[in-house]
This record gives C-alpha cells, structure tokens and sequence, in this order.
C-alpha cells in the first residue's frame, strides 16, 4: 500500500482511451462501479462543444453533466465532475447545472474546468475567441468567482418548510449576488438551493491562470522534477490541492500491451507503460510530492480491470460522504451568512 503522511487520492478520467464515436451508456455504468469499487475518488469526464466522432465524421455524444446526473443515480460514493466550459456556456446556467448535480448526487460533485476558445468551438454559440490570454484569464476568473457567489446565494438554513404560516423559506437568507464581470453580469440569486458540500469541488490546469480560485489545481508535466516544481508554485498560488496527470498502460502480456503509447496522451504528460508494480512504485513517488493522481488509461476496456484488481486496491480507497469530506477539503463559509 502507497504510504505518505497523506493519502494519495486517485481520480480516474473516464473518456480516455474510448472511441468518440460509439455511445454505450452501459459499458459506461459498469467502468465507473468498477471505480467505485477500487476505491477512486472521484471521475472526471471530458466533454467539447464541437461533434466527437473519427475520421471527420461525427459521432455520437451526451454532454458531460448530462452523463454526471445520470450516473449520480447509479452510484453511491464516488465523486463525478464533468467538464464544463466557462467560454460556452452561460454562467448562470453552469452554476445551477453543478449545484443541481450536488444535489442529484447528495454531495458528490465537482467540475473540471475547461476553457475552449478555438473558433470553431465559439461558433458553435455564435461567438469568437477571446484574442488576449489576460482576457481568457479574465473570463475564467468571473465565472468561478460568480458561480462560488451564485451556491451561497442561498444561505444554509434559507428554506424553513413552515407549515403552520405556509412559508418555505427566509427571504433574508437568499440573496442577489449582483456580479458585473467584463463580459457579463449576474444578478441572482441561485434558482436552486445551496449545494449540500457548500460549494461544488474546483478542478482545473496549473496553467489557466487562476490557480489560486482552484480547489485541485491539476498538473501536466513530463517528470517528477517538473511536476514538484509546480505543485510548490500552486500551492504558493492558494490551491488547496493538487494532483498529477498521468498516462497509463499496463503491461498486461496481451496485445495492447505492445502498442505504443504516445499515441494516447500529450508528449509533455508524465506517462507509465509497464508493470502493475512499477505502477505502484511510481505512485509512491509521487505520494511524497502531490495530494493526488489523475490517471488517463490508455484503454478502459483493457486498463482499468487491471488497475481495479491489482493497483487501486493497495492505494486505500475513497471513505465516501461529500466529496470534499472524501478529499479532505472544508466545507466553505458562506459568503454571505448572516450573524
């Protein structure tokens, strides 16, 4: 078992390594129980406004918080965070569609959050790229600021359910968070009640520019030099957390074994393609520099069984409850609670 003065948390990116085009909701429900039951933390699931398919046809695909809800429901510990995208979609519709995860999941939601800004993405709501990095800095900024405004918008104890004078909540204790950021502005309040973790987890690149609104800043780096490297800058930057990207393919002695392995990752991720128990060596070493791992399989199909029987298992596995309580995270104050 990996061994450090903290436990190494494993999130599990379940888009990796599966073929855009094909749809197969059932495969998905028994990969992510199969995480569950090794013990992951959490998964994280890719998405992309554009039309996901190979060879330039398009394929067939459910949005990502679609597919969170729907496996809220068929899952009971592990963490679910979809991908959501500041630059298309609507702030106010994102914050209430993670609050409502939360709420669909009793505590187990995150978000993964993505910045598309190709022009063919911003078509896709009839907009164009933002031109400046400072100005994609800016956006990703205002809408974590107002989406963390938007889930205490409604105080703990807002909704009251008083029978005897017909009063379902305080209106006090909701209130409009009047937001103006550069290119939107938010009056609020939530349409939907505070999430039951306070807030829903932050995860996001060390590289977006707002490491420091992040709960989990995540890492893409080659070695494990360059990964300690930034995880002390991101914690110096205010992230709570911060996990290790990772590729993996397992030596498993069968065909996919011997396919080479840069055809799954980007050239600049840390990656392993060897035994389980080199695995495992590697995961000890990084226990000693970051909080957690986020492993991208080269196949689910042919990884993760390998992973469950003989990776996941010796890592200690998830505890369960809210995910922040899993993570070992606060719950936030409310920003606006009353005295």
């Amino acid at each position: 078992m990996v061994s450090n003065r903290n436990r190494l948390h494993v999130a599990l990116e379940i888009d990796a390594g599966t073929d855009p085009g094909v749809l197969d909701v059932a495969t998905l429900v028994q990969q992510v129980a199969l995480a569950e039951a090794a013990g992951v933390a959490l998964v994280t699931i890719a998405d992309s406004p554009l039309p996901r398919g190979t060879g330039g046809t398009p394929g067939g695909g459910i949005e990502a918080g679609v597919r969170a809800a729907f496996l809220s429901q068929r899952t009971r510990r592990i963490g679910l965070a979809p991908a959501l995208s500041v630059t298309t979609t609507e702030p106010f519709h994102l914050a209430t569609q993670l609050a409502s995860l939360d709420h669909a999941s009793l505590g187990r939601a995150g978000w993964v959050v993505s910045a598309e800004n190709s022009a063919a993405a911003l078509a896709t709501i009839g907009a164009s790229p933002l031109g400046e990095p400072e100005d994609l800095r800016q956006e990703l900024g205002d809408v974590i600021d107002v989406a963390r405004l938007l889930w205490d918008s409604w105080e703990d104890d807002a909704v009251i359910k008083d029978t005897t004078t017909g009063r379902f909540l305080d209106p006090d204790r909701v209130h409009h968070v009047n937001f103006t950021g550069a290119s939107f502005s938010v009056t609020g309040p939530l349409i939907t009640p505070r999430p039951p973790q306070g807030q829903v987890v932050v995860l996001g690149a060390d590289t977006l520019g707002v490491t420091g609104k992040l709960d989990v800043a995540l890492i893409d780096a080659p070695d494990l030099d360059a990964i300690a490297g930034r995880a002390r800058r991101a914690r110096e930057a205010g992230a709570a957390l911060v996990f290790a990207e990772l590729g993996v393919l397992v030596d498993t002695g069968g065909p996919a074994a011997r396919r080479p392995a840069g055809q799954w990752w980007p050239r600049h991720r840390l990656r392993h393609t060897g035994s389980a128990a080199d695995l495992l060596e590697l995961l000890e070493r990084l226990a000693q520099i970051v909080d957690g791992v986020r492993i991208h399989p080269a196949s689910l199909a042919v990884d993760l069984p390998v992973l469950a029987d003989t990776v996941l298992t010796q890592l200690g596995g998830a505890t369960g409850g809210f995910l922040r309580e899993t993570l070992g995270l606060p719950r936030p104050v409310n920003q606006f609670a009353t005295i």
